[in-house]
């Protein structure tokens, strides 16, 4: 199943933003113990290295998990700006 949902991330088109659209605050995030965003970001945009959580908003997949299940509230969240993020096929 995870190498599904790998393989479909990867199809996706993003217009990266130098501006980040995720602010994690690290040191709420020092007093967490069970990371809950780590096993819940469908793009793996959470990581813990060396015992520090790590975040990389560029592979975001704009679904807002994170803001959502983070029990600190310590995730500000918002869409990219207007033409920056995740480029949407139709059709």
């Amino acid at each position: 199943m995870r190498d599904d949902l790998e393989n479909k991330l990867g199809l996706l088109k993003y217009r990266f933003d130098e501006e980040a659209h995720i602010v994690v605050d690290k040191e709420e995030c020092s007093s967490c113990e069970s990371k809950p965003c780590i096993p819940s970001c469908p793009a793996g945009c959470f990581k813990l290295e060396d015992g520090e959580l790590t975040f990389q908003y560029e592979d975001c997949i704009e679904c807002g998990t994170c803001k959502i299940i983070c029990p600190y509230d310590a995730v500000d969240w918002s869409y990219p700006r207007g033409g920056f993020g995740v480029v949407f096929r139709h059709g």
